[in-house]
């Protein structure tokens, strides 16, 4: 009891600190806002992150949903086999995570890890790879697995690179794609949501290494009347 009391002490603290802050919100500068609160939460549907307002667009329990679906489909089409999947650092842990436990069959991972998008909330369209993956693929059947792919200059470097290793198969599974930010057509064998080119946030997917740690994925506040995902 007396442990339970203190955590509610504690949680009463956190709230009241929570509401002085935002109550000083509208007298803090973009400066002020980035140095004291980087990672602020507003309330139960929006962010700021950086000085800038996001707003819940996909729900933990809708992407949990899909991930799911996205498991079993790769179970049924790599029955027999045990692929093995190459999940892109930093932003594709979470979801990498999340689908290898929603996949009935054997399967190993690796990693690899690129930049494209730095600080920015624009890729840069120059890609280079940090890390490359330590596992032999060669005629192994392989499942690239990402967070988000805009322009598709990153996946199209990414199977350029392993398919000079001469996989058994080559496929890629993507959470979310811009379809209007296409400059480079990829197969994407399995996605989780179409989205237009609106920057999210949340659940791997980071703002200058800030936000990843969200269950829940966020679009800029002004792009929200604009968005639609589409499985």
């Amino acid at each position: 009891m007396e442990i339970q009391s203190e955590r509610r002490k504690s949680q009463r603290y956190q709230v009241r600190s929570l509401i002085l802050t935002l109550s000083n919100l509208d007298t803090l500068s973009p400066a002020q806002i980035r140095m004291e609160a980087t990672f602020l939460v507003h309330d139960e549907q929006t962010v700021i992150i950086r000085g800038e307002r996001f707003r819940k667009y996909l729900t933990s329990e809708t992407l949990n949903s899909r991930t799911l679906e996205i498991g079993q489909q790769i179970s049924a089409d790599y029955e027999g086999k045990k692929p093995i999947l190459i999940g892109v650092l930093n932003g594709a842990f979470i979801f990498l995570a999340d689908l290898m436990r929603s996949i009935q069959i054997d399967c190993e991972v690796d990693f690899l890890k690129l930049s494209s998008y730095g600080a920015q909330k624009i890729s840069s369209g120059e890609v280079k790879e940090l890390k490359h993956i330590d596992a032999t693929i060669t005629g192994r059947h392989v499942i690239v697995v990402e967070d988000i792919v805009d322009t598709g200059l990153s996946m199209e470097f990414i199977l350029a690179k392993l398919a000079v290793d001469k996989p058994a198969s080559l496929k890629v599974a993507t959470l979310l794609h811009k379809f209007e930010a296409t400059k480079v057509d990829v197969q994407l064998d399995y996605v989780g949501f179409r989205i237009k080119n609106h920057f999210v946030v949340g659940y791997g997917l980071d703002y200058g290494q800030v936000g990843r740690n969200l269950a829940d994925i966020y679009i800029l506040e002004e792009q929200h009347g604009e968005a639609t995902g589409v499985k």
